[in-house]
């Protein structure tokens, strides 16, 4: 879509008003065929010929062409409408090989494969198939749940658009769009009424896209999830001044006082026989997004009375504290040692706080991820557990 003379990235508005003119220009034209297309055939084909085994079933504009329009042309016209099925069903493949990629992976619930175009075409290529199959090409089996999908789709599009301006204008600019809202729900309801059987397929669809999203994740939850990690000016200077080995003491921090680190510290001197050589830090991950599959790791360091602190944000506590830890190793050329304490929760409580929220049972979560990351035992950093 071609925009204007002074369009930029952030504010295309030229291309956003072109395309208001191209999506209004599809709508007259569809309007003016839908209408005069229903009128025709209403009044042209006998009311018997649209049921069930009847000649214009499914096929009353095709019907009319071979009956007006003799062999030639009518051919012809099947072969427009063959055409214009398949560009539609380009065009929706074209939708998913760019929408997938994008989201689905990022989220964890597809696979890695799922980013490259090929394999993702023989994938849907072969649902079509199955479909098709499942269905015996029939044209009336798939009728109900196509109607119900494109008519969902276009009713959540409105209604996105509605509470959209109803947010920034408020009632006064979008009484309009709240009434063709409205007309979309009630044409999407009456469908489902009349035909339900395209609901169930729907939900059946949307069901098997859950559980197969919900399998990924639960499959990939131990892969080391952080793309890089980043340390800011003041955490390096920590890591540089670093004197033998490096010992992190993973803490969630509640008040940030001096008080609560040196509490910190001496529970675990306790627990877990942390000793006294070495370099001491705390290491701080806040879960900024658990439904973030991946993420980038921006450490920073601060300063807190005699202690020193490395802060974070991440998709997954276990995922940030060991691709952390690897950092520091290959930075340093030391193995470094992190102090966690066991979680109070049962292991399935435990395992569904890691793969809904981000944290569950930390140590030996982290201690997983870095077993699978580095299998070699002599380079793997060493994850101590007390309490």
């Amino acid at each position: 879509m071609r925009g204007g003379p002074g369009d930029t990235e952030a504010q295309p508005w030229g291309r956003v008003h072109n395309t208001r003119k191209l999506l209004l220009s599809a709508a007259l034209i569809m309007s003016v065929f839908l209408l005069s297309s229903s009128l025709v055939t209403t009044l042209l084909i006998p009311s018997g010929e649209f049921q069930p085994g009847g000649a214009a079933n499914g096929r009353a504009l095709a019907y009319l062409a071979h009956a007006y329009l003799g062999p030639g042309l009518a051919s012809l016209y099947d072969l427009s409408t063959i055409l214009i099925l398949w560009f539609a069903g380009a065009s929706a493949m074209a939708g998913l090989l760019n929408l997938v990629p994008r989201y689905l992976p990022r989220y964890g619930m597809a696979p890695e494969w799922t980013r490259i175009p090929r394999p993702l075409v023989l994938f849907f290529t072969t649902v079509a198939f199955a479909i098709t199959l499942l269905f015996r090409a029939d044209v009336d089996a798939q009728g109900a749940a196509y109607a119900t999908g494109v008519l969902a789709l276009m009713t959540s599009a409105s209604l996105a658009v509605f509470l959209t301006l109803l947010r920034r204008k408020g009632w006064g600019g979008t009484v309009g769009f709240g009434l063709i809202s409205l007309i979309f729900v009630y044409t999407w309801a009456m469908n489902v009424h009349e035909r339900p059987t395209g609901l169930w397929i729907a939900l059946l669809f949307i069901a098997a896209v859950l559980v197969v999203s919900l399998v990924s994740r639960v499959l990939r939850a131990f892969e080391l999830r952080v793309v890089e990690v980043e340390l800011d000016e003041e955490a390096r200077r920590f890591i540089a001044q670093a004197q033998g080995e490096l010992r992190l003491i993973a803490h969630h921090r509640e008040r940030g006082s001096v008080f609560e680190y040196s509490q910190k510290e001496q529970e675990m001197r306790l627990e877990t026989h942390l000793p006294g050589q070495g370099t001491l830090l705390f290491l701080e991950v806040a879960v900024l997004d658990p439904s973030e599959f991946s993420s980038r790791v921006r450490v920073i360091g601060v300063q807190v009375g005699p202690y020193r602190v490395l802060r974070t944000q991440s998709a997954s506590v276990p995922n940030a504290i060991a691709a952390i830890l690897l950092y520091l190793r290959d930075q340093t050329g030391q193995r470094p040692h992190v102090y966690l304490e066991w979680g109070d929760l049962g292991p399935f409580q435990q395992a569904l706080r890691f793969l809904f929220w981000g944290e569950g049972d930390i140590a030996s979560l982290t201690h997983e991820i870095l077993r699978r990351a580095e299998p070699d035992p002599r380079r793997r950093p060493v994850v101590h557990v007390g309490g």
